[in-house]
């Protein structure tokens, strides 16, 4: 097994800088993800990983190996690509066996390999099928399955489930979370999915723009987002925003529609920055109906409710507050009506304040 390392890494084509100054450490067993949006950068750092792209500065490290120039074939990985890149001519034994023939594997030893993979993945009785006879599930089960045949010290996803539906992209990110867990091999997965993050690696890697904005835990960057954008990038429903002035005491903030205290813990940061220019962001779970419990320091606006969206076990509620749009969650039998007034609890201990200018986050 073996970790992976990032050092100052670059890539270009001629003059577009795509990636620039990564610098990422991914601990042996460990379960890492990259995220972000279409063009951060994410599958060409998995890629370079791979050895299926060149590095144009810096170096990446597999275990104690800088890979540079290591062609793919010796850098002991196994790549799991996002359309299934399964023969079509062949079984799916067959399929597992490819590259285990080109390493000229012992037949006995290949059976093996081959058999504990497809017990592992629940695929035994599909072993003599064509992959056309297989859904989208299976198939991605006999890609996984020629990943682990190789016994690689790291594993490489590059959105392995976006092909897949709904339902079964849930079923599928728990079986392999649970299949990392088992083989303890180190894996870097890519996805813009922030949902499939949060749920899966041990550790997130953010990025926009080809640069790291924030590494942590799920929990870590859920509740302590470094900046604007990763605040917005990180939740389900995601974050909503209010335009802010920090009052001259540094303990309130006003904006259009409202007026709310600064909580205390967060006063030694705000103190003497009176007229700082905020943007102040609010969880969906930290703004509750009046009626119902609440934690730490509150305060009470009003909103206008806009849009009400049922979803059995709770309703998701899109209101006005002046020029800003806040959503937040309800539970169902709190429903509101479309177009009510309706005062709301905000706990203040959950703000979230970020500088308007640099969008970074105010830290106590």
């Amino acid at each position: 097994m073996a970790g992976v390392s990032f050092k100052d890494v670059a890539k270009r084509y001629g003059e577009v800088s795509v990636i620039e100054g990564l610098n990422l450490e991914i601990r042996d067993h460990e379960f890492m993800v990259l995220v972000g949006p279409s063009g951060c950068g994410k599958s060409t750092a998995l890629r370079m990983i791979a050895g299926l792209e060149e590095i144009s500065g810096g170096a990446v490290s597999i275990g104690e190996r800088v890979v540079n120039d290591l062609p793919p074939k010796e850098r002991d990985v196994a790549m799991v690509f996002q359309n299934y890149a399964l023969y079509p001519h062949m079984s799916i034994r067959e399929n597992l066996e490819f590259g285990l023939k080109i390493r000229k594997t012992p037949k006995p030893e290949m059976n093996r390999l081959v058999n504990d993979a497809a017990e592992i993945l629940g695929i035994s009785h599909l072993l003599e099928r064509k992959p056309k006879q297989l859904s989208g599930g299976q198939r991605q089960r006999v890609a996984l399955g020629r990943a682990i045949v190789r016994k690689p010290a790291v594993f490489l996803f590059d959105e392995p489930l976006s092909n897949l539906d709904a339902k079964l992209r849930v079923q599928m990110r728990s079986e392999i979370k649970k299949l990392q867990q088992r083989l303890g091999v180190t894996s870097v997965y890519v996805t813009h999915d922030q949902i499939e993050a949060m749920t899966m690696g041990h550790r997130i890697a953010v990025m926009k723009d080809g640069k790291l904005q924030q590494l942590g835990t799920p929990l870590e960057v859920y509740d302590r987002p470094a900046n604007l954008f990763v605040a917005q990038f990180i939740g389900s429903p995601p974050m909503s925003f209010l335009t802010a002035t920090l009052e001259a005491d540094g303990e309130s903030l006003s904006g259009d529609g409202f007026k709310l205290p600064v909580p205390r813990s967060l006063r030694p940061v705000t103190a003497g920055k009176g007229g700082l220019q905020l943007q102040v962001g609010l969880r969906p779970d930290h703004v509750l109906s009046p009626e119902s419990p609440s934690r730490g320091e509150t305060a009470r606006i009003e909103v206008k409710v806009e849009l009400v969206e049922p979803l059995g076990n709770e309703v998701i509620v899109h209101s006005r507050l002046g020029e800003h749009s806040l959503v937040y969650r309800l539970p169902p039998q709190h429903t509101p009506e479309s177009g009510a007034l309706m005062p709301v609890v905000v706990e203040l201990d959950s703000l979230h304040l970020f500088d308007a200018r640099t969008e970074q986050r105010l830290s106590a």
